[in-house]
């Protein structure tokens, strides 16, 4: 396996060594940046496999960071947040974060969530060279393999983890699943974070999926319960 590149932005000199000494020890290649415009500049140019990214930076903070990056990239993105407001977590998720974890935090939990989110990116890799598994919903069709969608023949874009959930539902049409089931079979391991995270990802998803996100006639809601996929 090739070594991974992490890119740590994160302004606390203490706790970027901390990382950088704990995930070089598990094999993968650090860089560091203190500032959010150079975190960007290193983004842009040295092409991590996955970013860790601190919410409260100096020059650009993370939130502005996490959206110049998702203009160009779909590179995973931990945000690092010492916040315990839910805005400030949902605003990273709606910025095109794959995840957060709030400090204090362990290294155990934090590597797991980076090699979880490494597993899906070569998962992802290795689906792509596999014949198209093409499947139609009305005027949505869906390449379960190849992570393409599209919408009356136009192309979406879509995260890694709005495809995931997309996938996860339209494999089980009209199976209601709850929030914390979603996590963990979507979001694939032990989840630390609430379940705010599910309703999030599927208002973006409506948002590039519906006519009108506000009567969805894709991604249904169970009152009480969680969410399915329905055929239109």
């Amino acid at each position: 396996m090739d070594m991974k590149k992490i890119l740590i932005i994160e302004d606390e000199k203490s706790i970027s060594d901390i990382i950088k000494f704990n995930l070089d020890k598990e094999g993968f290649q650090t860089e560091t940046a203190y500032d959010g415009t150079i975190g960007l500049e290193k983004a842009q140019s040295l092409a991590p496999d996955l970013i860790l990214l601190d919410v409260m930076l100096p020059g650009i903070d993370g939130f502005q960071v996490c959206k110049k990056i998702r203009e160009t990239s779909s590179v995973p993105i931990l945000m690092l947040t010492a916040k315990e407001e839910e805005v400030d977590k949902v605003l990273g998720l709606e910025l095109g974060a794959d995840d957060y974890i709030t400090k204090p935090f362990g290294m155990r939990e934090l590597i797991a969530r980076i090699k979880a989110n490494l597993r899906r990116i070569e998962l992802v890799s290795s689906l792509q060279n596999e014949p198209s598994n093409l499947r139609e919903f009305g005027n949505l069709a869906i390449d379960m393999n190849r992570y393409e969608v599209r919408k009356d023949g136009v192309a979406l874009e879509l995260t890694l983890r709005e495809f995931e959930l997309l996938r996860y539902l339209a494999e089980r049409e009209n199976k209601v699943f709850s929030r914390e089931q979603l996590l963990e079979e979507v979001w694939g391991y032990e989840y630390y974070g609430d379940i705010r995270t599910v309703d999030v990802t599927v208002r973006r998803l409506r948002e590039k999926l519906e006519d009108d996100s506000s009567d969805p006639g894709y991604i249904m809601t169970k009152r009480g319960i969680g969410y399915y996929f329905r055929r239109p």
